[in-house]
């Protein structure tokens, strides 16, 4: 598989679908997919089409675990790539959904935190181990997690490197909406569908609005 075919890219009508395609890894991203995404969602925040972007993952086994372990070590001078690509993701002016169709685990959470709004299936399940594997998370993933969860069970999740099942997260209110997992390409799209007609001037005014109160 190219390095090309590692994040899809599907638009139909106003909706950008971002896939990561790399199931038999876990959905681990290396340093050139999270270049690949960061263009896509550059792309998609200067987009004069786009009212959502969805972003899921391949396969039924797991959203996404993070950074690829054969590269989360690896020296470099370069720009802090786990860094553009959430300012990125941050930077998309119209709606964004996570369909997180399994397991969500160390930069697979910095793509969720990312979006405005996240669905689970209830065979999702969450961690941070960053204490565990000796890296730092983002601020903005610490900030916007504690706003979730608050500071304790943010303090559970980061400092005591406890995984959370989708039914906690989604009462915890990490996760908004918690469905089967038949049903999580209909749903986030029905939420959607109000945006996806919307005047993109509106909808970006809305959006804008509603960041002056993240953490």
């Amino acid at each position: 598989m190219s390095d090309d075919d590692l994040i899809l890219t599907k638009t139909e009508g106003t909706c950008l679908t971002v896939t990561i395609n790399r199931p038999q890894k876990a959905n681990s991203l290396t340093p050139e997919m999270l270049v690949a995404l960061s263009g896509i969602f550059q792309d998609a925040a200067h987009s004069d089409q786009l009212r959502a972007v969805i972003i899921t993952g391949a396969g039924e086994r797991v959203f996404c675990a993070g950074a690829d372990l054969n590269t989360l070590y690896a020296e470099t001078d370069g720009p802090d790539l786990w860094q553009e690509m959430a300012q990125a993701l941050h930077a998309i002016p119209v709606m964004t959904l996570a369909a997180i169709n399994g397991p969500c685990m160390g930069g697979g959470l910095t793509l969720a935190l990312g979006c405005d709004i996240r669905f689970c299936v209830p065979q999702s399940r969450f961690s941070y181990p960053v204490l565990k594997n000796n890296v730092m998370p983002g601020q903005y993933d610490v900030d916007r997690l504690q706003g979730l969860v608050g500071p304790g069970r943010a303090a559970a999740i980061l400092l005591g490197g406890n995984t959370i099942s989708a039914q906690d997260a989604f009462a915890w209110g990490l996760a908004d909406y918690l469905v089967e997992n038949d049903a999580l390409e209909a749903a986030c799209l029905d939420l959607c569908a109000t945006a996806l007609e919307a005047s993109g001037v509106h909808l970006k005014a809305l959006k804008a609005m509603l960041g002056r109160n993240e953490r």
